[in-house]
């Protein structure tokens, strides 16, 4: 495991210039460095963002359009297909279920202002890695380390790879089982890896078609129900199925539960069905002029991802009875497409199923390898170079790859049923971490203590907004600590919140490897560690260690 890196093929910048040090390390940076040194852009700034991270302008490919389609296929994969019979089993009532999804998308919103505000003051891909660093400075790099673990845990594709192979295997009209719903998933991933990985612009361009396809056929399916609710010839439910009531006043609110564990139970499906709105953050270093783009594309994005889910929730209620949703045990899609269309067209849903998974699974993987080559960059992971580089396809395939490796590894290795499904909500919980000490973080950037920092960034988000989105984020980490109602279970032979214990233990990995790498082995071998900012051949800058021998 190499530690330093100092090829002779690139160049130091600024080799002279210390910001500081922290026990036996020293900072040697040019003036666009890392987050963890203090660096946020201002208010005033005339050049949009672009000149804050120092990459190739031919790096910069992103434009509105593949932004807004970078966040909306992250937000909708298969929820809307099938989350809104589990709100509706919670909350009893067609209406309390739509106040449900309304309420969900003012949280997602104040999010989307939350991470607005945190990409305009850094723009540079990375994400929360940035806005960790910038708050959460000492002990240097502690945040790094330990967030360099999440990041491998929360960027998984591993879940959404098995339901495509389902979805995919159903739709050839075969059986699903273990074995080969994983290898129609491993193909999938497979085939995200080589897109992004060594075909950069072709997989670029069939995500916007997948996100864009999506789209239309969500609003399809909202017509299709708003047609058959106000009576337009030919869009009737089909005889043998019964009328829907939904929207009578009466029966709107008919079987509404008022206690508190129906309402959390329910919110906490609805708040997942909405994250993804900071998508987009994870790769600003390649969003052409970031600053305004990311302020127009994310709340397009969101209001196109509330649109359809109010009108397909719309839709479904319009074509399906509340007793056939709550009796059957068919996703509410299948029967939407069975009252409407008839039975055969189930073939055809599992096929859009499968494309709305591959586009969010698309958009995942684009981003989380910029993720991993940002951690690359800063110089803290092994073989530093080799993450960081865009070489040979112009695409950061190192990063890529690591994730894809991870990915299998939860997909493969792991048995059906407990084991499978702890890896799914420790992925989920350990996002929950990080999006609260995000939330904690901005909140502090307020106080007085941290003005000195000078957090004054091109948009601001209202404070009453950041505590909103603190406190969604603290649900989202109490919920799953309160046990489970009688006949419900978590897993069938595991304790209910072990995936919470050890997402909190996981920091325990990113700790330890903190010490060993920046604290142990310096002191060990009587030197220093010196960190530059090099220019790579590919035109990318990082930062390099060197080891320094105390005087």
């Amino acid at each position: 495991m190499h530690f330093t890196d100092g090829e002779d093929s690139e160049r130091l910048l600024n080799p002279h210039e210390t910001l500081g040090s922290y026990g036996t390390m020293t900072l040697a940076s040019s003036s666009h460095g890392s987050a963890s040194d203090g660096i946020a852009i201002q208010r005033e700034d005339q050049h949009g963002g672009e000149l804050f991270d120092d990459v190739p302008r031919a790096k910069r490919q992103l434009g509105l359009f593949s932004v807004i389609f970078l966040i909306f296929n992250r937000v909708i994969g298969t929820g809307i297909y099938a989350t809104p019979s589990v709100i509706l089993r919670t909350s009893g009532s067609v209406g309390v279920t739509l106040l449900m999804w309304l309420t969900g998308a003012l949280i997602a919103a104040a999010g989307t202002m939350v991470y607005i505000e945190l990409g305009t003051g850094l723009p540079r891909s990375g994400g929360e890695k940035n806005y960790l660093e910038f708050i959460y400075r000492r002990p240097k790099f502690l945040v790094t380390c330990t967030f360099s673990v999440y990041a491998l845990i929360t960027g998984s594709a591993a879940a959404n790879s098995v339901v495509f192979g389902e979805y995919v295997i159903h739709s050839l009209e075969m059986t699903p089982n273990r074995w080969n719903t994983r290898l129609v998933g491993l193909l999938c991933m497979t085939f995200c890896l080589l897109a992004h990985g060594t075909m950069h612009k072709f997989g670029l361009r069939f995500q916007n078609a997948l996100g864009f396809s999506k789209l239309l056929i969500l609003f399809a399916i909202s017509a299709s129900g708003l047609f058959c609710l106000v009576g337009v010839p030919g869009f009737a439910v089909r005889e043998g199925y019964e009328k829907p009531r939904n929207f009578e006043w009466d029966k709107m609110w008919e079987g509404s539960r008022r206690g508190v564990n129906a309402f959390v139970t329910g919110m906490y499906s609805v708040i997942w069905s909405f994250t993804g709105y900071a998508n987009a953050n994870y790769a600003l270093s390649e969003v052409k002029d970031p600053i305004r783009t990311i302020k127009r594309a994310a709340p397009l994005a969101m209001l196109f991802v509330t649109m359809v889910y109010m009108f397909v929730n719309i839709a479904y209620f319009a074509v399906v009875s509340k007793g056939d949703i709550l009796e059957s045990r068919t996703i509410v899609a299948a029967l939407f497409f069975r009252n409407l269309y008839g039975p055969t067209t189930e073939k055809m849903l599992s096929i859009f199923v499968a494309l709305s998974v591959l586009g969010n699974l698309l958009a995942g993987q684009f981003v989380q390898g910029r993720v991993i080559q940002e951690l690359g960059r800063e110089g803290i992971l092994p073989y530093p170079s080799l993450l960081a580089s865009n070489k040979p396809f112009n695409a950061p395939l190192a990063g890529l790859f690591t994730q894809y490796l991870v990915s299998c590894a939860f997909m493969l290795l792991p048995p059906p049923g407990d084991v499978y499904l702890f890896m799914i909500s420790l992925s989920s919980y350990s996002s929950t971490i990080i999006n609260t000490s995000v939330a904690i973080g901005l909140l502090l950037l307020y106080a007085p203590t941290y003005r000195i920092w000078e957090w004054n960034p091109p948009f601001r988000a209202p404070k009453a907004i950041i505590v909103l989105f603190f406190l969604s984020n603290l649900f989202l980490l109490i919920v799953p600590l309160i046990p489970p109602s009688n006949g419900s279970r978590v897993y069938e032979h595991l304790p209910y919140s072990l995936h919470v214990f050890v997402a909190y233990l996981v920091s325990l990995i990113g700790i330890s490897y903190w010490y060993v790498r920046c604290i142990w082995i310096p002191r060990k071998k009587g030197c220093k560690l010196e960190r530059h900012w090099m220019l790579q051949e590919d035109g990318v800058p990082r930062f390099v260690f060197k080891e320094i021998p105390q005087e």
